[in-house]
Protein backbone atom coordinates (compact mmCIF):
# COMPACT_ATOMS: atom_id res chain seq x y z
CA UNK A 1 0.00 0.00 0.00
CA UNK A 2 1.36 3.46 -0.90
CA UNK A 3 2.51 5.87 2.34
CA UNK A 4 0.54 9.17 2.22
CA UNK A 5 3.47 11.62 2.28
CA UNK A 6 7.21 11.95 3.07
CA UNK A 7 8.50 9.65 5.81
CA UNK A 8 11.15 11.76 7.69
CA UNK A 9 13.17 10.81 11.01
CA UNK A 10 10.79 12.26 13.17
CA UNK A 11 7.46 10.24 11.58
CA UNK A 12 10.17 6.84 11.77
CA UNK A 13 10.17 7.33 15.14
CA UNK A 14 7.16 8.13 16.12
CA UNK A 15 5.79 4.33 14.30
CA UNK A 16 7.12 2.72 17.39
CA UNK A 17 4.87 0.18 19.15
CA UNK A 18 2.33 1.28 16.74
CA UNK A 19 3.31 -0.40 12.95
CA UNK A 20 6.57 -2.30 11.57
CA UNK A 21 8.96 -0.30 10.03
CA UNK A 22 9.86 -1.81 6.55
CA UNK A 23 13.54 -1.37 4.88
CA UNK A 24 15.17 -2.33 2.14
CA UNK A 25 18.74 -1.47 0.53
CA UNK A 26 19.26 0.38 -2.62
CA UNK A 27 21.87 1.59 -5.24
CA UNK A 28 20.09 2.75 -8.62
CA UNK A 29 17.29 5.22 -8.99
CA UNK A 30 15.02 2.72 -11.16
CA UNK A 31 15.10 0.53 -7.81
CA UNK A 32 14.38 2.53 -5.42
CA UNK A 33 11.55 4.22 -7.15
CA UNK A 34 9.59 0.72 -7.53
CA UNK A 35 10.17 0.37 -3.74
CA UNK A 36 8.83 3.65 -2.99
CA UNK A 37 5.87 2.77 -5.02
CA UNK A 38 4.87 0.21 -2.99
CA UNK A 39 5.41 1.58 0.31
CA UNK A 40 8.75 0.67 1.74
CA UNK A 41 9.33 3.56 4.78
CA UNK A 42 13.42 3.64 4.62
CA UNK A 43 15.75 2.92 1.68
CA UNK A 44 18.98 2.29 2.90
CA UNK A 45 22.10 2.94 0.93
CA UNK A 46 24.33 0.44 2.16
CA UNK A 47 27.48 0.07 2.10
CA UNK A 48 26.80 -3.25 1.30
CA UNK A 49 27.20 -2.00 -2.27
CA UNK A 50 30.64 -2.65 -2.12
CA UNK A 51 30.26 -6.13 -2.40
CA UNK A 52 26.86 -6.12 -4.26
CA UNK A 53 27.50 -3.53 -7.02
CA UNK A 54 31.48 -3.02 -6.52
CA UNK A 55 32.97 -6.42 -6.42
CA UNK A 56 34.89 -6.01 -3.25
CA UNK A 57 35.05 -8.78 -0.77
CA UNK A 58 34.28 -6.29 2.29
CA UNK A 59 32.58 -3.25 2.41
CA UNK A 60 35.52 -1.75 3.64
CA UNK A 61 37.40 0.04 0.46
CA UNK A 62 33.62 2.01 -0.20
CA UNK A 63 34.19 5.52 -0.32
CA UNK A 64 32.54 8.24 0.20
CA UNK A 65 32.49 9.22 -4.10
CA UNK A 66 31.45 5.79 -4.26
CA UNK A 67 28.56 6.53 -1.72
CA UNK A 68 27.23 9.99 -2.70
CA UNK A 69 27.01 8.85 -6.18
CA UNK A 70 24.63 6.03 -5.35
CA UNK A 71 22.62 8.15 -2.64
CA UNK A 72 21.99 10.84 -5.18
CA UNK A 73 20.47 7.99 -7.75
CA UNK A 74 18.38 6.42 -5.08
CA UNK A 75 17.42 10.13 -3.99
CA UNK A 76 16.45 11.08 -7.53
CA UNK A 77 14.29 8.08 -7.27
CA UNK A 78 11.98 8.53 -4.49
CA UNK A 79 9.58 10.78 -3.21
CA UNK A 80 7.60 9.54 0.41
CA UNK A 81 10.50 7.17 1.37
CA UNK A 82 13.11 7.93 3.99
CA UNK A 83 16.48 7.83 2.22
CA UNK A 84 19.21 6.63 4.74
CA UNK A 85 23.13 7.03 3.45
CA UNK A 86 25.66 4.75 5.00
CA UNK A 87 28.92 6.68 6.49
CA UNK A 88 31.49 4.80 4.85
CA UNK A 89 34.83 3.26 6.85
CA UNK A 90 36.54 5.98 8.00
CA UNK A 91 34.65 8.85 7.07
CA UNK A 92 33.84 9.37 10.55
CA UNK A 93 36.13 7.53 12.62
CA UNK A 94 38.87 10.19 12.38
CA UNK A 95 36.92 13.53 13.95
CA UNK A 96 33.88 14.70 15.23
CA UNK A 97 34.46 18.20 12.40
CA UNK A 98 35.45 14.99 9.82
CA UNK A 99 32.07 13.37 10.78
CA UNK A 100 29.91 16.70 10.46
CA UNK A 101 31.07 17.73 7.01
CA UNK A 102 30.93 13.91 5.78
CA UNK A 103 27.37 13.41 6.59
CA UNK A 104 26.43 17.09 5.71
CA UNK A 105 27.69 16.24 2.34
CA UNK A 106 24.89 13.36 1.95
CA UNK A 107 22.18 15.71 3.08
CA UNK A 108 23.03 18.61 0.74
CA UNK A 109 25.00 17.27 -2.37
CA UNK A 110 22.75 13.42 -2.81
CA UNK A 111 19.58 14.50 -1.03
CA UNK A 112 19.41 11.73 1.30
CA UNK A 113 16.93 12.29 4.53
CA UNK A 114 19.59 10.78 7.17
CA UNK A 115 22.85 9.12 7.49
CA UNK A 116 24.08 5.65 9.24
CA UNK A 117 27.09 4.97 11.46
CA UNK A 118 28.28 2.24 12.86
CA UNK A 119 29.19 1.47 16.17
CA UNK A 120 28.13 2.11 19.82
CA UNK A 121 28.80 3.82 22.92
CA UNK A 122 32.22 4.69 21.04
CA UNK A 123 30.04 6.81 18.92
CA UNK A 124 27.99 8.89 21.39
CA UNK A 125 30.07 12.02 21.28
CA UNK A 126 29.63 11.99 17.28
CA UNK A 127 26.63 11.47 17.06
CA UNK A 128 25.11 13.78 19.79
CA UNK A 129 27.50 16.00 17.69
CA UNK A 130 25.49 15.43 14.02
CA UNK A 131 21.79 15.92 15.81
CA UNK A 132 23.21 18.84 17.19
CA UNK A 133 23.51 20.21 13.32
CA UNK A 134 20.41 18.94 11.99
CA UNK A 135 21.24 15.57 10.88
CA UNK A 136 18.78 12.39 11.81
CA UNK A 137 21.39 9.92 12.67
CA UNK A 138 20.51 5.97 12.42
CA UNK A 139 22.38 4.00 14.58
CA UNK A 140 23.63 0.39 14.06
CA UNK A 141 25.03 -1.93 16.85
CA UNK A 142 25.52 -5.92 17.16
CA UNK A 143 27.20 -7.21 13.86
CA UNK A 144 28.91 -4.07 12.43
CA UNK A 145 30.62 -5.55 9.08
CA UNK A 146 32.89 -2.77 8.94
CA UNK A 147 34.27 -3.87 12.39
CA UNK A 148 34.74 -7.35 9.91
CA UNK A 149 38.53 -7.97 10.59
CA UNK A 150 37.80 -7.24 14.41
CA UNK A 151 35.66 -9.34 14.58
CA UNK A 152 37.68 -12.01 12.63
CA UNK A 153 34.52 -12.53 10.79
CA UNK A 154 31.15 -12.00 10.12
CA UNK A 155 30.21 -13.55 13.41
CA UNK A 156 26.92 -13.28 15.78
CA UNK A 157 28.03 -11.18 18.62
CA UNK A 158 25.79 -10.74 21.77
CA UNK A 159 25.97 -14.24 22.60
CA UNK A 160 27.53 -14.14 26.00
CA UNK A 161 25.78 -12.33 29.13
CA UNK A 162 28.85 -9.98 28.93
CA UNK A 163 28.62 -8.90 25.33
CA UNK A 164 24.97 -9.25 25.83
CA UNK A 165 24.91 -6.11 28.50
CA UNK A 166 27.42 -4.28 26.67
CA UNK A 167 25.26 -4.25 23.70
CA UNK A 168 22.19 -3.38 25.87
CA UNK A 169 24.25 -0.49 27.36
CA UNK A 170 25.50 0.74 23.36
CA UNK A 171 21.81 0.69 22.54
CA UNK A 172 20.59 2.90 25.22
CA UNK A 173 24.02 5.71 24.92
CA UNK A 174 23.31 6.19 21.14
CA UNK A 175 19.45 6.38 22.40
CA UNK A 176 20.83 9.05 24.83
CA UNK A 177 23.07 10.72 22.14
CA UNK A 178 20.06 11.29 19.65
CA UNK A 179 19.55 8.16 17.01
CA UNK A 180 16.22 8.33 15.85
CA UNK A 181 16.59 4.45 14.83
CA UNK A 182 18.88 1.87 15.69
CA UNK A 183 19.81 -1.35 13.64
CA UNK A 184 20.28 -4.67 14.98
CA UNK A 185 22.49 -6.76 13.06
CA UNK A 186 23.42 -10.18 13.77
CA UNK A 187 22.39 -10.90 17.13
CA UNK A 188 20.57 -13.68 19.39
CA UNK A 189 16.78 -12.53 18.93
CA UNK A 190 16.16 -13.06 22.65
CA UNK A 191 18.64 -10.14 23.02
CA UNK A 192 16.91 -7.59 20.19
CA UNK A 193 13.74 -8.28 22.14
CA UNK A 194 15.39 -7.16 25.44
CA UNK A 195 17.12 -4.47 23.72
CA UNK A 196 13.71 -3.43 21.54
CA UNK A 197 12.04 -3.49 25.05
CA UNK A 198 14.24 -0.47 26.26
CA UNK A 199 14.99 1.90 23.96
CA UNK A 200 12.47 4.16 23.25
CA UNK A 201 13.46 4.24 19.29
CA UNK A 202 12.71 1.50 16.59
CA UNK A 203 14.81 -1.05 16.60
CA UNK A 204 15.74 -2.65 12.65
CA UNK A 205 16.54 -6.06 12.85
CA UNK A 206 18.70 -8.08 10.14
CA UNK A 207 19.44 -11.37 11.61
CA UNK A 208 17.72 -10.35 14.92
CA UNK A 209 14.72 -12.02 15.15
CA UNK A 210 10.96 -11.13 15.09
CA UNK A 211 10.64 -8.64 18.35
CA UNK A 212 12.23 -5.76 16.34
CA UNK A 213 10.36 -2.61 15.06
CA UNK A 214 11.20 -3.24 11.77
CA UNK A 215 13.38 -5.22 9.44
CA UNK A 216 16.06 -4.74 6.58
CA UNK A 217 17.25 -6.43 4.15
CA UNK A 218 19.64 -6.52 1.48
CA UNK A 219 18.09 -5.89 -2.14
CA UNK A 220 20.26 -8.33 -3.88
CA UNK A 221 20.11 -11.09 -1.14
CA UNK A 222 16.36 -11.18 -0.79
CA UNK A 223 16.17 -10.68 -4.82
CA UNK A 224 18.36 -13.85 -5.18
CA UNK A 225 20.83 -11.73 -6.80
CA UNK A 226 23.79 -12.02 -4.89
CA UNK A 227 24.87 -16.19 -4.62
CA UNK A 228 28.10 -16.01 -3.29
CA UNK A 229 26.99 -16.88 0.16
CA UNK A 230 23.54 -16.10 1.84
CA UNK A 231 23.20 -15.91 5.19
CA UNK A 232 20.70 -17.63 7.65
CA UNK A 233 18.79 -14.41 8.18
CA UNK A 234 17.75 -14.37 4.49
CA UNK A 235 14.34 -14.93 3.04
CA UNK A 236 14.52 -14.84 -1.08
CA UNK A 237 11.12 -13.29 -2.40
CA UNK A 238 12.61 -13.78 -6.43
CA UNK A 239 15.14 -16.08 -7.89
CA UNK A 240 16.63 -13.11 -10.50
CA UNK A 241 19.68 -14.78 -11.25
CA UNK A 242 17.86 -17.30 -12.76
CA UNK A 243 15.66 -14.97 -14.66
CA UNK A 244 18.19 -12.82 -15.64
CA UNK A 245 20.46 -15.38 -17.03
CA UNK A 246 17.96 -17.37 -19.22
CA UNK A 247 16.82 -13.67 -20.37
CA UNK A 248 20.65 -13.01 -21.31
CA UNK A 249 20.94 -17.03 -23.19
CA UNK A 250 17.88 -16.09 -24.83
CA UNK A 251 18.84 -12.87 -26.49
CA UNK A 252 22.05 -14.46 -27.33
CA UNK A 253 20.88 -16.88 -29.16
CA UNK A 254 18.95 -14.51 -30.91
CA UNK A 255 21.45 -12.27 -32.21
CA UNK A 256 23.62 -15.09 -33.36
CA UNK A 257 20.75 -16.61 -35.06
CA UNK A 258 19.37 -13.43 -37.27
CA UNK A 259 16.09 -14.00 -34.85
CA UNK A 260 16.68 -9.92 -33.73
CA UNK A 261 16.37 -7.71 -34.14
CA UNK A 262 13.02 -8.34 -36.23
CA UNK A 263 10.77 -6.51 -38.27
CA UNK A 264 8.98 -4.74 -35.60
CA UNK A 265 12.54 -3.79 -34.07
CA UNK A 266 13.53 -2.44 -37.31
CA UNK A 267 12.67 1.60 -38.45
Amino acid sequence: MQTPGKWTAPKLRALKGRQKIVTLTAYDCSTARLMDEVGIHVILVGDSLGMTVLGYETTLPVTMENMLHHAAAVSRGVTNALVVADMPFLSYQVSISQAVENAGRFIKEAGAGAVKIEGGSIRVDTIRALVENGIPVMGHIGLTPQSVHAFGGYKVQGRSADAAERLLADAKAIEQAGVFALVLEGIPADLAGRITAVVGVPTIGIGAGVACDGQVLVVNDMLGMFSEFTPKFVKRYAQLDETMRKAFQEYKDDVQQGRFPGPEHSY
